[in-house]
């Protein structure tokens, strides 16, 4: 392997600390999102019991639910590298700065798909809900 290779793979712990706090960060943002996208469908129930509506209230309230259960798994992998890369921090302090990880390509791939589905959900959301309010 190529050093340019490596290092593609390869970051340093506060790069992937960095990515960390990042996400976790835009996962409690989307939550709290979540709640007020709940609230507004609560609005419209209130003004529009229609059979239409209420079965698009459903399937928005489905989708909210799946999206927090996917952010919660989310948030436990992140926290679970978070919590490796500590013990590893701990158990070599003095090489810890210059010592390269593996890259989380995965779960970057997972964050970056939940964030993709996500924008495509709340876009649906705000066309529905311009058409209801």
């Amino acid at each position: 392997m190529t050093t340019a290779t490596k290092a593609q793979t390869h970051k340093h712990i506060g790069d992937l600390h960095f990515d960390h706090q990042v996400w976790l960060n835009r996962l409690r943002f989307y939550k709290d999102e979540i709640g007020i996208f709940e609230r507004r469908l609560e609005e419209i129930v209130s003004r529009n019991t229609a059979a239409e509506v209420l079965a698009q209230v459903e399937h928005f309230q489905n989708q909210y639910i799946r999206e927090r259960e996917v952010i919660d798994e989310l948030r436990h992998d992140i926290k679970g590298h978070e919590n490796f890369l500590e013990k590893e921090s701990k158990e070599h302090p003095v090489a810890i700065e210059h010592r390269l990880f593996k890259d989380h390509v995965a779960l970057r791939d997972r964050m970056e798909t939940f964030e993709k589905l996500y924008r495509e959900l709340k876009d649906e959301f705000h066309h529905w809900l311009a058409k209801w309010m």
